[in-house]
C-alpha cells in the first residue's frame, strides 16, 4: 500500500506489514550477510510491485492451449540504474520481475570529509528519453549522490524517473524535493535523521558492507 506523506509530497511510502517485518530484520546487527541479501531481495520485489503500478500496457494477442485470447504487456521500455555498489543488491530482483529491463550503472561515492558526491563511472543504455527509468540505491542519506545521479540522467535524456530506496532520511528527501521535485521517491521507511558523518539513524548500517560482507 502506498502512503502519502504530507511533509514530503515527493515521497511514496510503501507501507505493508511484510515489508515492515523484513525491514526490522534488516536493521538488526545480528542479521547475517546472507540473510540481509535475501531480505533485501524480498523487500525490493514487494516495492517494485507498487512502483510499476502505473506503467502503461498494451493489448496483445496470444494463444492458450485451448484458444486465442488477448492479454497485456508493458508498453514501455524499462531501464534500471543502480548506484554502485549497494544498488546492485536490489537490481537482480527487479530484473526477475521485469526481465526485459536494461541496466545502466552509475558509480558515485561520497567524500567522507565534504559529503559531496564524486562520479567515477557511468555506462548508460541508449533511448533513455523513451524509457521508464528506475534509479536504485538502498539508502537515501544526504541526497547528494542521488541528486547528482538524477541530474546526470536528465542530461542524458531521461524524462520519466523514479527513485527506489529502502530507507530515507528527512535530509535526503528534502534535498531531492528541492533539486528534483517531480521525481517520486519510493521508500520503505523514513528514518529520524543523519548523524554528523552523514549516516542514517537508526538506519541499518552500511548497506554495501552488509550486502557484500566487507565490514
Amino acid at each position: 500500500m502506498i502512503v502519502s506523506v504530507k511533509e514530503f509530497p515527493n515521497v511514496r511510502l510503501v507501507n505493508h506489514p511484510l515489508i515492515r517485518q523484513k525491514l526490522t530484520l534488516c536493521r538488526s546487527k545480528q542479521t547475517t550477510n546472507q540473510t540481509f541479501r535475501l531480505l533485501l531481495n524480498e523487500i525490493t520485489a514487494l516495492m517494485v510491485y507498487e512502483l510499476a503500478s502505473d506503467y502503461p500496457t498494451r493489448r496483445v494477442e496470444i494463444e492458450t492451449p485451448l484458444q486465442k485470447t488477448t492479454g497485456d504487456e508493458l508498453a514501455t521500455d524499462v531501464i534500471l540504474v543502480p548506484i554502485l555498489r549497494a544498488g546492485l543488491g536490489m537490481t537482480h530482483e527487479v530484473m526477475q520481475l521485469i526481465p526485459r529491463a536494461r541496466v545502466g550503472h552509475l558509480g558515485l561515492y561520497r567524500d567522507e570529509t565534504t559529503l559531496l558526491p564524486i562520479k567515477y563511472y557511468s555506462k548508460l543504455p541508449p533511448n533513455l528519453a523513451d524509457s521508464e527509468v528506475i534509479v536504485i540505491d538502498p539508502m537515501l542519506a544526504t541526497g547528494g549522490s542521488l541528486s547528482a545521479a538524477v541530474t546526470l540522467l536528465k542530461k542524458a535524456g531521461a524524462r520519466r524517473i523514479k527513485l527506489l530506496c529502502l530507507v530515507a532520511a528527512p535530509e535526503g528527501i528534502r534535498r531531492m524535493l528541492n533539486d528534483h521535485p517531480e521525481i517520486p521517491v519510493f521508500t520503505a521507511a523514513i528514518d529520524e535523521k543523519l548523524n554528523p558523518r552523514g549516516f542514517i539513524l537508526p538506519g541499518l548500517g552500511d548497506a554495501g558492507d552488509r550486502l557484500f560482507g566487507t565490514a
